[in-house]
Protein backbone atom coordinates (compact mmCIF):
# COMPACT_ATOMS: atom_id res chain seq x y z
CA UNK A 1 0.00 0.00 0.00
CA UNK A 2 1.35 3.40 -0.99
CA UNK A 3 1.87 5.75 1.94
CA UNK A 4 1.57 9.54 1.82
CA UNK A 5 4.09 11.06 4.21
CA UNK A 6 2.87 14.22 5.91
CA UNK A 7 4.68 17.03 7.62
CA UNK A 8 2.54 18.60 10.35
CA UNK A 9 2.84 22.34 10.97
CA UNK A 10 1.58 23.30 14.41
CA UNK A 11 1.45 21.39 17.67
CA UNK A 12 -1.75 22.75 19.21
CA UNK A 13 -5.02 21.02 20.03
CA UNK A 14 -6.27 20.94 16.45
CA UNK A 15 -3.19 19.01 15.30
CA UNK A 16 -3.82 16.45 18.04
CA UNK A 17 -7.43 16.09 16.94
CA UNK A 18 -6.75 15.72 13.23
CA UNK A 19 -3.94 13.22 13.74
CA UNK A 20 -6.30 10.99 15.71
CA UNK A 21 -8.51 10.88 12.63
CA UNK A 22 -5.76 10.82 10.00
CA UNK A 23 -4.17 7.64 11.35
CA UNK A 24 -7.44 5.79 10.69
CA UNK A 25 -6.49 5.88 7.00
CA UNK A 26 -3.73 3.26 6.56
CA UNK A 27 -2.18 5.30 3.74
CA UNK A 28 -1.43 8.21 6.09
CA UNK A 29 1.92 8.57 7.79
CA UNK A 30 3.13 11.52 9.87
CA UNK A 31 6.90 11.73 9.38
CA UNK A 32 7.68 15.32 10.43
CA UNK A 33 6.45 18.10 12.67
CA UNK A 34 7.31 21.79 12.68
CA UNK A 35 6.95 24.12 15.64
CA UNK A 36 8.49 27.47 16.54
CA UNK A 37 10.26 25.85 19.49
CA UNK A 38 12.41 22.74 19.30
CA UNK A 39 11.19 21.42 22.65
CA UNK A 40 7.55 21.75 21.59
CA UNK A 41 8.24 19.88 18.37
CA UNK A 42 10.06 17.14 20.28
CA UNK A 43 7.21 16.71 22.76
CA UNK A 44 4.65 16.44 19.96
CA UNK A 45 6.87 14.06 18.01
CA UNK A 46 7.28 11.70 20.96
CA UNK A 47 3.55 11.76 21.65
CA UNK A 48 2.67 10.80 18.06
CA UNK A 49 5.67 8.68 17.07
CA UNK A 50 7.00 11.21 14.55
CA UNK A 51 10.66 10.91 13.50
CA UNK A 52 11.62 14.35 12.19
CA UNK A 53 11.41 17.70 13.99
CA UNK A 54 11.79 21.16 12.47
CA UNK A 55 11.56 24.76 13.61
CA UNK A 56 11.62 26.14 10.05
CA UNK A 57 8.65 25.53 7.76
CA UNK A 58 10.62 25.84 4.54
CA UNK A 59 13.21 23.35 5.77
CA UNK A 60 10.46 20.83 6.51
CA UNK A 61 8.76 21.45 3.17
CA UNK A 62 12.09 20.94 1.40
CA UNK A 63 12.67 17.61 3.14
CA UNK A 64 12.55 14.75 0.58
CA UNK A 65 10.87 12.49 3.14
CA UNK A 66 7.81 14.77 3.24
CA UNK A 67 5.21 14.28 0.48
CA UNK A 68 2.58 16.77 1.67
CA UNK A 69 1.99 19.31 4.43
CA UNK A 70 -0.89 19.78 6.86
CA UNK A 71 -1.20 23.27 8.39
CA UNK A 72 -2.82 23.46 11.84
CA UNK A 73 -1.57 26.82 13.09
CA UNK A 74 -3.49 30.00 14.11
CA UNK A 75 -5.61 31.59 11.38
CA UNK A 76 -3.34 34.54 10.59
CA UNK A 77 -0.42 32.25 9.66
CA UNK A 78 -2.21 29.98 7.17
CA UNK A 79 -1.59 31.92 3.97
CA UNK A 80 2.10 32.61 4.54
CA UNK A 81 2.88 29.02 5.52
CA UNK A 82 0.86 27.58 2.63
CA UNK A 83 2.54 29.77 0.03
CA UNK A 84 6.00 28.92 1.39
CA UNK A 85 5.29 25.17 1.35
CA UNK A 86 3.86 25.33 -2.16
CA UNK A 87 6.97 27.21 -3.30
CA UNK A 88 9.01 24.23 -2.08
CA UNK A 89 6.92 21.92 -4.22
CA UNK A 90 4.69 20.38 -1.54
CA UNK A 91 0.90 19.94 -1.75
CA UNK A 92 -0.96 21.49 1.18
CA UNK A 93 -3.97 20.56 3.29
CA UNK A 94 -4.77 23.76 5.18
CA UNK A 95 -6.96 23.91 8.26
CA UNK A 96 -10.04 26.10 8.12
CA UNK A 97 -10.41 29.01 7.80
CA UNK A 98 -8.41 28.81 4.58
CA UNK A 99 -6.96 32.28 5.22
CA UNK A 100 -7.67 35.49 7.11
CA UNK A 101 -9.17 37.27 4.12
CA UNK A 102 -10.11 36.83 0.48
CA UNK A 103 -6.93 38.70 -0.46
CA UNK A 104 -4.82 36.03 1.22
CA UNK A 105 -6.96 33.21 -0.17
CA UNK A 106 -6.37 34.43 -3.72
CA UNK A 107 -2.63 34.51 -3.08
CA UNK A 108 -2.74 30.88 -1.95
CA UNK A 109 -4.78 29.78 -4.97
CA UNK A 110 -2.46 31.62 -7.34
CA UNK A 111 0.58 29.93 -5.78
CA UNK A 112 -0.98 26.47 -6.04
CA UNK A 113 -2.03 26.92 -9.66
CA UNK A 114 1.32 28.37 -10.70
CA UNK A 115 3.10 25.41 -9.09
CA UNK A 116 0.56 22.89 -10.37
CA UNK A 117 0.08 21.50 -6.87
CA UNK A 118 -2.83 20.20 -4.81
CA UNK A 119 -4.19 22.68 -2.27
CA UNK A 120 -7.33 22.05 -0.20
CA UNK A 121 -9.10 23.57 2.76
CA UNK A 122 -9.60 21.08 5.59
CA UNK A 123 -13.34 21.64 5.99
CA UNK A 124 -14.81 18.50 7.54
CA UNK A 125 -18.48 19.51 7.23
CA UNK A 126 -18.67 19.09 3.46
CA UNK A 127 -16.77 15.78 3.41
CA UNK A 128 -19.04 14.16 6.00
CA UNK A 129 -20.97 11.20 4.48
CA UNK A 130 -24.27 12.59 5.74
CA UNK A 131 -23.67 16.00 4.17
CA UNK A 132 -22.77 14.34 0.87
CA UNK A 133 -25.97 12.29 1.10
CA UNK A 134 -27.99 15.46 1.74
CA UNK A 135 -26.35 17.09 -1.27
CA UNK A 136 -27.37 14.14 -3.44
CA UNK A 137 -30.98 14.51 -2.29
CA UNK A 138 -31.43 18.20 -3.12
CA UNK A 139 -33.22 17.43 -6.38
CA UNK A 140 -35.61 15.16 -4.49
CA UNK A 141 -36.75 17.93 -2.13
CA UNK A 142 -36.55 20.80 -4.63
CA UNK A 143 -37.28 23.46 -5.53
CA UNK A 144 -35.29 24.61 -2.51
CA UNK A 145 -36.79 27.38 -0.40
CA UNK A 146 -34.57 27.78 2.67
CA UNK A 147 -31.32 26.82 4.38
CA UNK A 148 -30.96 27.39 8.12
CA UNK A 149 -27.86 26.41 10.07
CA UNK A 150 -26.63 26.85 13.65
CA UNK A 151 -23.32 26.29 15.38
CA UNK A 152 -23.14 27.76 18.87
CA UNK A 153 -20.58 26.44 21.34
CA UNK A 154 -19.59 28.14 24.58
CA UNK A 155 -15.83 28.65 24.40
CA UNK A 156 -13.41 27.33 26.99
CA UNK A 157 -11.34 30.46 26.22
CA UNK A 158 -14.12 32.91 27.06
CA UNK A 159 -13.10 33.29 30.72
CA UNK A 160 -9.58 34.27 29.62
CA UNK A 161 -11.08 36.81 27.21
CA UNK A 162 -13.01 38.38 30.06
CA UNK A 163 -9.84 38.52 32.18
CA UNK A 164 -7.87 40.09 29.34
CA UNK A 165 -10.52 42.78 28.91
CA UNK A 166 -10.82 43.46 32.66
CA UNK A 167 -7.04 43.74 33.08
CA UNK A 168 -6.30 45.34 29.72
CA UNK A 169 -3.74 42.58 29.23
CA UNK A 170 -2.97 41.52 25.62
CA UNK A 171 -0.96 38.53 26.88
CA UNK A 172 -4.15 36.86 28.10
CA UNK A 173 -5.87 37.03 24.71
CA UNK A 174 -6.09 33.57 23.15
CA UNK A 175 -5.57 33.56 19.36
CA UNK A 176 -9.23 32.59 18.86
CA UNK A 177 -10.28 35.95 20.39
CA UNK A 178 -7.40 38.08 19.13
CA UNK A 179 -7.99 40.20 15.99
CA UNK A 180 -4.24 40.24 15.36
CA UNK A 181 -4.52 36.46 14.94
CA UNK A 182 -7.68 36.74 12.80
CA UNK A 183 -9.78 35.44 15.68
CA UNK A 184 -13.48 35.60 16.40
CA UNK A 185 -16.58 33.43 16.28
CA UNK A 186 -17.20 33.98 12.57
CA UNK A 187 -13.92 32.50 11.33
CA UNK A 188 -13.71 29.92 14.09
CA UNK A 189 -17.16 28.32 13.94
CA UNK A 190 -19.45 30.49 11.82
CA UNK A 191 -17.56 29.21 8.79
CA UNK A 192 -18.95 25.73 9.47
CA UNK A 193 -22.44 27.02 8.66
CA UNK A 194 -21.44 29.19 5.68
CA UNK A 195 -19.05 26.90 3.79
CA UNK A 196 -21.65 24.12 3.32
CA UNK A 197 -24.15 26.76 2.21
CA UNK A 198 -21.77 27.89 -0.54
CA UNK A 199 -21.09 24.30 -1.63
CA UNK A 200 -24.83 23.65 -1.90
CA UNK A 201 -26.11 27.00 -3.18
CA UNK A 202 -23.16 29.04 -4.45
CA UNK A 203 -22.60 32.70 -3.58
CA UNK A 204 -25.60 34.71 -2.36
CA UNK A 205 -26.91 37.81 -4.08
CA UNK A 206 -27.13 39.82 -0.85
CA UNK A 207 -25.79 39.56 2.70
CA UNK A 208 -27.32 41.17 5.80
CA UNK A 209 -25.47 40.36 8.99
CA UNK A 210 -25.16 41.29 12.64
CA UNK A 211 -22.06 40.53 14.69
CA UNK A 212 -21.85 41.10 18.43
CA UNK A 213 -18.40 42.49 19.11
CA UNK A 214 -16.39 43.32 22.22
CA UNK A 215 -13.43 45.64 22.60
CA UNK A 216 -10.19 43.80 23.27
CA UNK A 217 -6.72 44.93 24.38
CA UNK A 218 -4.89 43.63 21.31
CA UNK A 219 -2.06 46.12 21.69
CA UNK A 220 -2.89 47.74 18.35
CA UNK A 221 -5.70 50.34 18.34
CA UNK A 222 -6.42 49.65 14.66
CA UNK A 223 -7.60 46.15 15.56
CA UNK A 224 -9.41 46.62 18.82
CA UNK A 225 -12.56 44.49 18.62
CA UNK A 226 -13.49 40.87 18.01
CA UNK A 227 -16.81 39.15 17.34
CA UNK A 228 -18.15 36.66 19.87
CA UNK A 229 -21.40 35.70 18.15
CA UNK A 230 -23.52 36.65 15.18
CA UNK A 231 -26.24 35.98 12.64
CA UNK A 232 -26.38 36.43 8.88
CA UNK A 233 -29.14 36.38 6.28
CA UNK A 234 -28.42 35.51 2.65
CA UNK A 235 -30.63 36.10 -0.39
CA UNK A 236 -30.65 33.67 -3.31
CA UNK A 237 -33.01 33.50 -6.28
CA UNK A 238 -36.17 31.86 -4.97
CA UNK A 239 -34.84 31.02 -1.53
CA UNK A 240 -33.32 32.47 1.61
CA UNK A 241 -30.62 31.26 3.98
CA UNK A 242 -29.79 32.15 7.55
CA UNK A 243 -27.03 31.14 9.94
CA UNK A 244 -26.34 31.67 13.63
CA UNK A 245 -23.07 31.11 15.46
CA UNK A 246 -21.72 31.86 18.91
CA UNK A 247 -18.79 31.26 21.21
CA UNK A 248 -20.63 32.66 24.25
CA UNK A 249 -23.71 30.39 24.19
CA UNK A 250 -24.64 26.85 23.22
CA UNK A 251 -27.32 25.75 20.77
CA UNK A 252 -28.73 22.31 19.98
CA UNK A 253 -30.79 23.26 16.93
CA UNK A 254 -30.21 21.24 13.76
CA UNK A 255 -29.41 22.48 10.29
CA UNK A 256 -32.45 22.37 8.01
CA UNK A 257 -32.60 22.40 4.23
CA UNK A 258 -36.21 22.92 3.15
CA UNK A 259 -37.78 22.47 -0.24
CA UNK A 260 -41.23 22.12 -1.70
CA UNK A 261 -40.76 18.35 -1.69
CA UNK A 262 -39.61 17.94 1.89
CA UNK A 263 -36.97 18.79 4.45
CA UNK A 264 -33.53 17.47 5.34
CA UNK A 265 -32.36 17.77 8.96
CA UNK A 266 -28.67 17.46 9.88
CA UNK A 267 -28.17 17.20 13.62
CA UNK A 268 -24.81 19.02 13.68
CA UNK A 269 -23.49 20.93 10.72
CA UNK A 270 -19.79 20.47 11.51
CA UNK A 271 -19.89 16.75 12.36
CA UNK A 272 -23.29 15.49 11.23
CA UNK A 273 -24.03 12.12 12.82
CA UNK A 274 -27.75 11.91 11.99
CA UNK A 275 -29.59 12.79 8.78
CA UNK A 276 -33.38 12.83 8.64
CA UNK A 277 -35.66 13.23 5.63
CA UNK A 278 -39.17 14.59 6.25
CA UNK A 279 -41.34 14.37 3.10
CA UNK A 280 -43.76 17.16 2.33
CA UNK A 281 -47.29 16.43 3.45
CA UNK A 282 -50.64 17.98 2.64
CA UNK A 283 -51.21 21.45 4.16
CA UNK A 284 -53.20 21.02 7.40
CA UNK A 285 -52.90 24.42 9.10
CA UNK A 286 -51.18 22.82 12.08
CA UNK A 287 -54.20 20.62 12.90
CA UNK A 288 -53.01 17.34 11.46
CA UNK A 289 -50.28 14.99 12.60
CA UNK A 290 -46.71 15.82 11.66
CA UNK A 291 -45.21 13.85 8.82
CA UNK A 292 -42.94 11.10 10.20
CA UNK A 293 -39.25 11.61 9.54
CA UNK A 294 -37.16 8.92 7.89
CA UNK A 295 -33.70 8.26 9.33
CA UNK A 296 -31.37 8.13 6.32
CA UNK A 297 -28.12 8.41 8.26
CA UNK A 298 -25.00 7.13 6.49
CA UNK A 299 -22.40 5.09 8.38
CA UNK A 300 -19.94 7.66 9.74
CA UNK A 301 -16.17 7.56 9.80
CA UNK A 302 -14.80 6.28 13.10
CA UNK A 303 -13.33 9.77 13.54
CA UNK A 304 -14.78 12.80 11.73
CA UNK A 305 -11.33 14.13 10.84
CA UNK A 306 -10.51 11.01 8.84
CA UNK A 307 -12.68 12.28 5.99
CA UNK A 308 -10.49 15.23 5.06
CA UNK A 309 -7.30 13.16 4.98
CA UNK A 310 -8.90 10.30 3.06
CA UNK A 311 -10.22 12.75 0.46
CA UNK A 312 -6.91 14.60 0.22
CA UNK A 313 -4.91 11.36 -0.10
CA UNK A 314 -7.29 10.10 -2.80
CA UNK A 315 -6.70 13.31 -4.76
CA UNK A 316 -2.93 13.23 -4.18
CA UNK A 317 -2.53 9.64 -5.35
CA UNK A 318 -4.71 10.31 -8.40
CA UNK A 319 -2.57 13.30 -9.36
CA UNK A 320 -5.45 15.74 -8.95
CA UNK A 321 -4.76 19.41 -8.23
CA UNK A 322 -8.07 20.39 -6.65
CA UNK A 323 -10.97 18.91 -4.71
CA UNK A 324 -14.31 18.75 -6.51
CA UNK A 325 -16.02 19.29 -3.13
CA UNK A 326 -13.78 21.66 -1.15
CA UNK A 327 -12.77 23.50 -4.29
CA UNK A 328 -10.46 26.48 -4.41
CA UNK A 329 -13.24 28.61 -5.87
CA UNK A 330 -15.45 27.66 -2.94
CA UNK A 331 -12.73 28.60 -0.44
CA UNK A 332 -12.25 32.01 -2.05
CA UNK A 333 -16.02 32.60 -2.25
CA UNK A 334 -16.41 31.78 1.44
CA UNK A 335 -13.60 34.17 2.38
CA UNK A 336 -15.28 36.91 0.33
CA UNK A 337 -18.51 36.34 2.29
CA UNK A 338 -16.67 36.38 5.63
CA UNK A 339 -14.94 39.61 4.59
CA UNK A 340 -18.30 41.21 3.81
CA UNK A 341 -19.78 40.16 7.15
CA UNK A 342 -16.79 41.52 9.02
CA UNK A 343 -16.83 44.71 7.00
CA UNK A 344 -20.49 45.29 7.90
CA UNK A 345 -19.56 45.01 11.59
CA UNK A 346 -16.28 46.91 11.52
CA UNK A 347 -14.17 43.90 12.51
CA UNK A 348 -10.77 44.24 10.88
CA UNK A 349 -7.61 42.12 10.61
CA UNK A 350 -4.09 43.15 9.57
CA UNK A 351 -4.41 41.25 6.28
CA UNK A 352 -7.55 43.11 5.14
CA UNK A 353 -7.57 44.96 1.85
CA UNK A 354 -11.13 46.32 2.04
Amino acid sequence: MEKVRFGIVGTGRISDWVLAGAVEDPRFEAVAVCSRKEETAQLFARKHGIRLCFTDVEAMAACPEVDAVYIGTPNHTHADIAVRCLAKGKPVLCEKPFASSAFEARQMVQAAREQGLLLMEAMISTLNPNFLKAKEMLSQIGPLRSYTSHFCQYSSKYAKLQEAIAEGNPAKLAPVFNPLCSGGSLLDIGIYTIYPMVVLLGKPERIDSCLQTVGVPSGDPRFACVDVQGTAQFAYPGLSASVRFSKVADSFLPTEIAGEGGNLLLDKMHICRKLTFVPHGAPQSGRGEDMPGEDITCPPFKDEYTAEFTHFIDLFLAGEKESPVNSLDASVAVMEILDEIRQQAGVRYPSDRF
